[in-house]
């Protein structure tokens, strides 16, 4: 409960007036109560006008004056009114004082009125103080015939049938107010057949019943009966006259030293008793109350007082039931948001950061909604949270998108600034600058990966800057004349490859973060389910500690018949009892049924949504397969592409080897014709010189050898350019195909075994689940 918040009212204030016996909420009081979110003690007083009531009540407020005591034989107050405080005692909780119009003004005329003001005490107070004059005697009980009206002016559950209305009235033990009966001006001795009593002695055997079955009995008993089976508990206060009679009308004003010292006392112990054991007002279930709840069963009580119903406790915890369990979704709604935006700092560098915060502001948000929500029994108001919950985290995941986005595109434009400005100034629009463009591109990508908190969009918005600029790279790389035609062919075939590999990682993450939102959305549930299941549960633990509460105030109460010798009573309450058991009885078997039911659809609900759920794995998974298929058959296609440059490159190659043998023929036959020119010589020579022609064999064999030296390693070299070649293809396109293979292959097992893992879990909690529910 929130404890910051404190009303200040500096005087009382109507909370249902009465205007020509009209009973109409009070807007302004209405406002104050609202405000009130703590949980509030409700002590409401009704009586005869003209029995001091109001003094009474100021004294609780810790004030001499404040709700008006008026002095004259006309009735004062008209209405209810309320004064709220600070609990003096309980920390945390709000006092509420209501002061009801005087009962039995002559000048009213209306007895109808009086009782609906009674009946709303008893429905809205945690507390009822009775006030009267003097002794406890028939003329007392005969002016508290409005608690014998109860059975006709409230109802515990909605259309009880006609035979079913004792049964219904056997209900109101379970929320009525404790009973406190206050006695001003008491002057007889307080001795019972010469044997002195305390005050709730003398109460308790007022409250005694007279045997006999003649209509005078029945008349005597019948409000004694009615107070002791209706209130839970029941306390008596004495109070001496605290002044002469002719000072009464002065009360308000008189010093304490005017007034009867017994009086004060009397009235400290009154005080002092209300704010020690009066309990905080509660709803059946346990529902505690606070100000916006009373504020919601004043405007409930009222309109089915003015539209001539009867007011019923079970429509008024329906109609607060919307109310309370509307305004818990948006509480729990509001601290999701409040938390996930404290906690959360946009963009989180990967998705299970946010997932983590996500699954915590989740399950408290629950914890909230459950804590505060009460009979919700078709669960349409948690569905509702788990859709506002989840249309929540859709948006975080998409800002979280945008902001990784917006920070990665501005971290890219700062980094590439350098780069784009040379491209602009024509920097590697030269010999050699492609090759320093590629540099410095890579180089600012190292320095891009370097930069922290870029969020999980950095890989793909990486690769959406770096295409934009795929052109502005053909072009350098186009205009380079210091590269071949071929190492241009090539260049642009690896960066192809390159923007592949970069495709799959980049669908592989992908992939990835659409396995973990989809097990989320399975946590999400998983969650739900066993705060709900607690939540029931405790539910259970209080309406059977409600039931073992009102049957044990019904077992004393029926002892006490017994013990005062009235068979006939005692009989009729162990029927109520009985009664009450067997309603009680079907209401945990249908609490029970409906958890069951619930768990079931639950159960089926989140089969439904894993069986989706690994069916859109499924298809995930032949998607992905489909994609690598088809990115190995590119990935083929640009290696059979890159073999046929290869080939090519090694035709060209073959026809530059040709080239060089037709010009080594050219020089052989050169040789040739040089030898031919020598045996001339050396045949015109012969006569001349033996040493001469000597020299010109040795220089004729001497290019012999070199000539066929020549053609041997000729002949080597282009045989092993040629298996080189052919070695380095096959080599390329075997290692290519078995990695994409072994990656398929990869990808399969892993999805198997997490499909495996999945079902095994899923089964554990079916089998756990169908165990809780043969247990419940």
């Amino acid at each position: 409960m929130d404890t910051a918040l404190k009303v200040h009212m500096p005087e009382p204030l109507c909370l249902i007036e009465n205007e020509k016996g009209q009973l109409r909420p009070n807007q302004k009081a209405l406002e104050i109560l609202s405000a009130i979110t703590q949980p509030v003690v409700v002590v409401a007083i009704v009586g005869l006008y003209r029995t001091g009531k109001s003094y009474l009540m100021n004294k609780l407020a810790g004030k001499n004056t404040g709700f008006s005591l008026g002095s004259t034989v006309q009735a004062h107050t008209k209405g209810i009114w309320m004064w709220c405080v600070p609990h003096p005692y309980k920390k945390d909780h709000t006092l509420v004082l209501l002061d009801t119009e005087g009962l039995g003004d002559i000048a009213k005329g209306d007895n109808q009125n009086d009782s609906w003001i009674f009946a709303l005490a008893v429905l809205l107070s945690s507390t009822f103080v009775y006030n009267s004059m003097g002794a406890i005697n028939q003329q007392a009980m005969d002016q508290l015939h409005y608690v014998t009206e109860l059975t006709d002016r409230i109802r515990a559950r909605s259309s009880p049938d006609q035979e079913d209305e004792g049964e219904d009235s056997a209900e109101f033990v379970s929320f009525f107010p404790d009973f406190v009966w206050s006695l001003r001006d008491m002057t007889l001795k307080m001795e019972v057949d010469g044997v002195h009593v305390t005050a709730d002695e003398y109460l308790e055997n007022s409250l005694k019943l007279k045997e006999g079955i003649c209509k005078e009995v029945e008349e005597y008993n019948l409000p004694r009966l009615c107070i002791r089976k209706f209130f839970p508990k029941k306390k008596c206060f004495i109070f001496y006259p605290p002044t002469e009679w002719k000072k009464l009308s002065q009360l308000e004003t008189l010093q304490e030293n005017e007034i009867e010292s017994d009086f004060l006392k009397q009235v400290a112990e009154f005080c002092l008793y209300i704010f020690n054991h009066c309990k905080a007002k509660t709803l059946p279930g346990g529902i505690p109350v606070n100000g916006p709840r009373l504020e919601s069963l004043v405007l409930t009580y009222i309109e089915a007082i003015c539209n001539g119903d009867v007011p019923c406790m079970e429509n008024a915890v329906l109609a607060l039931a919307k109310i309370e369990n509307s305004a818990a979704v948006q509480k729990a709604t509001a601290h999701y948001d409040q938390q996930m935006s404290q906690r959360v700092q946009l963009p989180t560098e990967t998705l299970q950061e946010l997932l983590d915060h996500h699954r915590t502001c989740e399950r408290e948000a629950i914890e909230i909604f459950l804590s505060t929500s009460f009979k919700d029994e078709d669960h349409s108001f948690q569905k509702e949270l788990g859709s506002q919950l989840e249309e929540r985290w859709d948006d975080f995941c998409k800002r979280n998108l945008e902001a990784s986005s917006n920070h990665c595109w501005e971290l890219l434009h700062n980094i590439f600034r350098s780069l784009e400005e040379g491209v602009r100034q024509g920097t590697y629009y030269k010999p050699g600058g492609y090759c320093l463009f590629v540099q410095e591109t890579e180089m600012l990508k190292k320095k891009y990966y370097e930069e922290p908190k870029k969020g999980i969009q950095a890989e793909e918005v990486l690769q959406k800057y770096l295409q934009s600029k795929e052109a502005v790279s053909n072009a350098i790389l186009q205009t380079d004349q210091s590269l071949t035609k071929k190492e241009k062919e090539i260049e642009v075939e690896r960066k192809k490859t390159e923007s592949a590999m970069a495709a799959a990682k980049l669908m592989e993450e992908t992939q990835k973060k659409n396995e973990e939102l989809m097990e989320q959305k399975e946590r999400s549930y998983q969650e739900h389910m066993r705060q709900l299941t607690q939540k029931m549960e405790n539910d259970r633990i209080q309406l059977k500690a409600e039931q073992e509460r009102t049957l044990a105030l019904k077992l004393q109460e029926q002892k006490q018949l017994l013990q005062e010798g009235f068979q006939e009573e005692s009989r009729k309450l162990q029927e109520e009892m009985k009664n009450m058991e067997k309603r009680y009885k079907e209401k945990m078997d249908h609490m029970q049924a409906e958890s069951s039911k619930t768990t079931v659809k639950i159960m089926e609900e989140m089969q439904r949504n894993c069986d989706q759920m690994m069916e859109n794995k499924d298809k995930n998974h032949q998607e992905h397969v489909r994609q690598l298929i088809e990115k190995m058959e590119r990935d083929r296609a640009q290696q059979e592409k890159m073999m046929t440059f290869v080939l090519q490159e090694r035709e060209d190659l073959k026809e530059e080897i040709f080239e060089e043998r037709r010009e080594h023929q050219k020089e052989m036959q050169e040789i040739e014709a040089k030898n031919r020119e020598i045996i001339l010589k050396l045949e015109s020579a012969q006569a001349q010189s033996s040493e001469s022609m000597k020299m010109l064999q040795e220089m004729y064999e001497t290019n012999q050898k070199s000539m066929e030296q020549k053609e041997k390693d000729f002949l080597d070299y282009l045989k092993q350019m040629a298996e080189q070649i052919k070695a380095d293809a096959l080599d390329q396109m075997a290692k290519q195909e078995k990695t994409l293979i072994n990656k398929l292959e990869e990808q399969g097992k892993v999805f198997n075994e997490k499909l495996k893992n999945q079902n095994e879990k899923h089964e554990e909690e079916i089998k756990k689940m169908k165990f809780d529910c043969s247990v419940m």
